[in-house]
């Protein structure tokens, strides 16, 4: 078990796991509040949450061991997740949530895309394949006949 613990697989798997939980717990939560509000109390949950590991792990770390290059991405992908939550809880209000959240995942395939623009990774022949039937998939469950 303790191998399975350091797997990056393991965390995927789990971070999948809790991401579908998100968007049942969203949409029954997002009913009678206004979308916005709702992503507000996430975001204060999320921050209790967060504090308690860290202080419970002992990981917490001064803010001045930061470099400026990280608090800058840091602070840019704070500023995406929070874009990215904001329209999530929006669409749930409108949507159904087996329909919004394949499109959320979309963001698998967008991440494919930008990882081999801007980071220089490179994915093989198999990969881009299964990132079409990923798009593909997507598609087809929020297609609405």
């Amino acid at each position: 078990m303790k191998s399975a613990l350091l797997s990056w697989q393991f965390w995927a798997v789990l971070s999948a796991a809790f991401a579908a939980l998100t968007a049942i717990f969203a949409k029954v939560g997002v009913e009678n509040v206004n979308s916005d509000f709702a992503t507000f109390i996430r975001t204060i949950v999320i921050l209790c949450v967060l504090g308690i590991i860290l202080a419970g792990t002992g990981q917490w770390q001064s803010p001045n061991t930061v470099s400026a290059r990280s608090y800058s991405f840091l602070v840019l992908s704070g500023l995406a997740t929070g874009g990215s939550w904001i329209c999530y809880f929006r669409a749930l209000k409108l949507g159904d949530a087996a329909r919004v959240a394949p499109i959320d995942k979309m963001s698998v395939v967008l991440v494919a895309v930008f990882g081999v623009v801007f980071l220089g990774e490179r994915l093989s022949i198999p990969n881009w394949l299964g990132v079409a039937l990923i798009a593909a998939g997507a598609v087809l469950v929020a297609y609405k006949s």
